[in-house]
């Protein structure tokens, strides 16, 4: 199967606060990362590739095209975001790592790139919460949720976030 990304870099830069000048070439992969790491870890291989096949052949619809639309490109545009995040300043080509700086305006370090990462993850996992939420509400509409695709990984049932201990 191609790659078959569940979001576009118009969709980080629509739902995060991403400037739109930056270049898609540096989203791409990113979305990629983010996609293959937490959405695989949230929704289950066979549901990832059900959303890619119906994606890929322009057949996405009904609850699946709810689920898409309105819970997964906020929550991945904001896994995107927080993946993006530490390496914004950075190149890698043939002559090796360099790092950005503009004669205008101040780097950030490293403890604020860490606060911005921190924030982004937690609107993502806001906006995972939300999709969770939707796909139980709704499980009989997305059975491959609860099922194991051969060489896959299960879908992360547990609880999204930790809400401390009650004693």
């Amino acid at each position: 199967m191609s790659i078959v990304l569940l979001i576009s870099d118009n969709d980080v830069k629509e739902f995060t606060s991403l400037n739109g000048n930056v270049d898609p070439d540096f989203i791409m992969p990113q979305i990629l990362t983010a996609q293959d790491v937490e959405m695989e870890r949230l929704l289950g291989t066979k549901l990832i590739n059900k959303l890619k096949t119906d994606i890929n052949t322009s057949v996405l619809s009904g609850f699946y095209e709810v689920l898409v639309d309105k819970y997964i490109k906020p929550c991945l545009a904001w896994y995107t975001l927080a993946y993006m995040t530490p390496f914004q300043a950075y190149q890698i080509s043939n002559q090796g790592l360099y790092k950005h700086q503009s004669e205008s305006s101040i780097t950030p370090d490293k403890s604020e790139v860490d606060y911005i990462r921190e924030k982004a993850s937690s609107t993502a996992q806001h906006y995972a919460d939300r999709m969770i939420r939707y796909i139980c509400a709704n499980s009989t509409e997305f059975p491959e949720y609860n099922e194991l695709e051969e060489g896959g990984k299960w879908s992360d049932k547990g609880n999204q976030s930790f809400g401390g201990i009650n004693l």
